[in-house]
């Protein structure tokens, strides 16, 4: 056992980005990412079709629920039985049902009934199946490789953000809603099969999770091991905060203030293109160079530096000026959360991966979308400029979080 935790994988003798295990395990999480919102799109406009705006939006905010509900329960599966078993499961169960549900649209137009039922199911897999997905690097790849596959994961997140509209656009304007669903449902097959070519390594006796506990145990003991831990602990609240407050303003904040300036939805798309192009840019960087030194110290600052061209955002006089500001949001925010994750997956006890894994992918697709309408309300009230320094100030905190830690300042990436 290493002092990270993380018992060091089988060497292949190449870095990640030439590792064909890595290279499944990364290709088919971005077909998922892509097959997700292929799904959205398919979604939203079936939910548009079937019924009025406000059941459109039922079917749209629906799903949220079961994936931050069951979020952690499904760290815990994860690390009862596996990530690897979990997410194909996972990933079969999503597959089946959205194919389902494309043959159904095909033959008949059901209600929003049965929309809203689609939801709900899906967004009960992906608690499964996020978390899961998110723990399997340490388990593919050596300590020393995190940092570059935490790199190439999130230039893949960018790929797939950049392809997946216009896939899903075409097939839901060619075939309509069942179009879309089956296209979905190809790239969650085409995901499900890459999974099951990619090898894991097995975990020592003393890397599981006691099998003997109740999942309420286990899901209590992961939270004391996350709270006890000198680094785990402040990294995950710097994580939190961190998206409180920035997932309002980089989401609908951006939307109100290209509203409010004139700039239309061509002002939007070049502010929120920077941010893509320079978090895009920052995790090439990682996934390139491998490691950055001093990576606890660099991960805080990120967060502190991307929060001030947040709040810049706000104050942008032109287009031109919001989207220098997003493309230094997103070389700073993109850094900082590719070694936040990085950093996470090395300092977590290979027996806790799933449910720490777990907890921060809460935050982020579970509770801070919850701010989108405060910060949307804020905006009517007071407008962008307050509403935009508020939030990067929160979010600053949490950069600040991590420098008063002494131990999570000096957290390194192993070699």
């Amino acid at each position: 056992m290493t002092t990270t935790g993380i018992r060091t994988a089988p060497p292949t003798g190449k870095p990640a980005h030439r590792d064909g295990n890595v290279l499944r395990w990364l290709s088919a999480y971005t077909a998922s990412m892509i097959g997700d919102s292929v799904y959205f799109v398919a979604l939203s406009w079936a939910a548009a079709r079937s019924g009025s705006p406000a059941q459109a939006g039922l079917v749209l905010a629906v799903g949220s629920v079961p994936r931050a509900v069951l979020m952690l329960g499904g760290g815990v599966i994860a690390d009862r039985f596996g990530p690897r078993r979990v997410v194909i499961g996972s990933d079969a169960v999503r597959c089946a049902v959205i194919l389902a549900v494309a043959v159904l649209l095909f033959v008949t137009t059901p209600g929003s009934w049965l929309l809203v039922l689609v939801a709900l199911v899906f967004g009960a897999v992906d608690a499964l199946f996020l978390p899961s997905v998110g723990a399997l690097p340490p388990r593919i790849t050596a300590p020393g490789q995190l940092g570059r596959v935490q790199g190439m994961r999130g230039f893949a997140q960018r790929v797939a953000t950049v392809a997946a509209a216009p896939v899903g656009g075409l097939a839901v304007a060619v075939g309509g809603p069942a179009a879309g669903f089956g296209v979905a449902g190809v790239l969650f097959a085409v995901s499900l099969a890459l999974l099951m070519a990619v090898r894991v390594r097995e975990p020592a006796p003393d890397e599981q999770a006691g099998t003997s506990e109740t999942a309420r145990r286990q899901l209590v003991g992961g939270l004391r091991y996350i709270r006890g831990h000198r680094v785990l602990a402040p990294l995950l609240l710097v994580a939190a905060v961190m998206e409180l407050g920035f997932a309002g303003p980089a989401n609908i904040g951006v939307v109100l203030l290209a509203d409010e300036r004139g700039w239309g939805a061509a002002g939007m798309a070049w502010t929120v293109g920077g941010f893509g192009v320079g978090a895009g840019a920052a995790a090439l960087l990682l996934a390139v160079r491998g490691r950055v030194a001093r990576a606890g110290a660099v991960q805080a600052w990120g967060v502190v530096a991307g929060s001030v061209a947040l709040a810049a955002i706000g104050f942008a006089p032109s287009v031109g000026a919001a989207a220098v500001a997003g493309l230094c949001v997103g070389l700073c925010t993109g850094l900082g959360g590719a070694l936040i994750g990085a950093l996470v997956q090395t300092v977590t006890a290979p027996a806790y991966l799933g449910r720490v894994t777990s907890v921060a992918t809460l935050f982020t697709v579970g509770i801070a979308p919850m701010t989108y309408p405060v910060v949307g309300a804020a905006i009517g009230a007071w407008g962008v400029e307050p509403v935009f320094a508020a939030s990067a100030a929160v979010s600053a905190a949490g950069g600040v979080i991590g420098l008063c830690s002494r131990a999570l300042r000096h957290a390194e990436l192993p070699h």
